[in-house]
């Protein structure tokens, strides 16, 4: 009697699992289409014009695709308002992010690598206000770093706001590569010193070629948070000078004359565009290189 029920039995609990699974990937399912939600609404939007986006529904497809709207929010010479288009600023915050996410994950991985293999006297100490510093409220440090500036002549340029990035986020990629480092054995070291290897050369040579995951973990975070800013760079640039987040805020929160909704999401979708394409493309290398020095050994 027991053999025979089972068998029946079994199948009862495969069936429980796959209908469990199913229930689990319909939620997320619910969940992705949740959250997509406003990217789709972003898109469809960009893509009507404004007569269909007063007349139609907010999540219909567009009935005829335009592409004045993305020429507009890129190019300017908005119908209405005045605006100058996003192409300037966009370049302006290429130009910031680039050198500014080298230059801070070069000083990081240099601060990471002497915390974590050469040891000091007050080592600790340097890295736990290097690690306060990465909770200072950007707020704090609006009118020193202003001050600082315009004693060194950069205020209102891309260099000024390249340098206060670099600075404020050298916290940061110090932690980011110190972590990791700690999980490389400090034989390496040891045993490069012995056969002469100097400072530069242990680390050009045996710790720069191990870095690759925390150095696309660096990349990452950096490339976000600069591009993404808008409190640095409203306040320390000027006519000219000002990154693309400062740009779509002046293009989304214009009132003169006819408010234009497919501009806007056109803009913004070209503001978040560089982001989003970072992390489509290295964002599984985010998650393993964030994982790469958890585990000692």
């Amino acid at each position: 009697m027991t053999d025979l029920a089972y068998p029946s039995a079994k199948k009862s609990g495969a069936l429980g699992k796959i209908v469990l699974r199913w229930l689990l990937y319909t939620l997320l399912g619910l969940f992705a289409l949740y959250y997509l939600m406003p990217l789709f609404v972003m898109v469809t939007t960009s893509l009507k014009s404004l007569e269909e986006i007063r007349t139609g529904s907010l999540v219909a497809l567009p009935r005829e695709v335009t592409f004045d709207a993305w020429k507009t929010a890129w190019s300017g010479a908005c119908t209405g308002i005045q605006c100058e288009g996003l192409r300037p600023y966009f370049w302006n915050s290429v130009m910031l992010a680039v050198p500014a996410v080298a230059i801070s994950t070069f000083i990081g991985a240099i601060n990471g690598y002497v915390v974590a293999q050469w040891r000091f006297p007050g080592a600790n100490i340097i890295f736990a206000l290097m690690l306060f510093g990465c909770f200072i409220p950007f707020q704090v440090v609006l009118l020193p770093m202003a001050r600082l500036l315009g004693l060194m002549g950069i205020a209102g340029t891309i260099p000024g706001l390249i340098f206060v990035h670099v600075i404020y986020g050298i916290g940061f990629t110090t932690l980011f590569f110190r972590n990791y480092y700690v999980s490389i054995p400090s034989e390496l070291t040891k045993a490069a010193k012995v056969d002469g290897a100097g400072f530069f050369r242990i680390f050009w040579s045996i710790f720069l070629p191990l870095s690759l995951p925390i150095i696309v973990v660096t990349v990452i975070w950096q490339f976000t948070q600069i591009w993404n800013d808008f409190l640095f760079g409203v306040s320390f640039s000027q006519a000219g000078t000002q990154p693309v987040t400062v740009a779509l805020n002046n293009i989304v929160n214009s009132t003169t004359g006819v408010k234009e909704y497919n501009v806007d999401m056109a803009a913004a979708i070209i503001a978040a565009a560089p982001t989003l394409l970072v992390y489509i493309v290295a964002g599984k290398y985010f998650i393993r290189g964030l994982t790469a020095g958890s585990v000692k050994g």
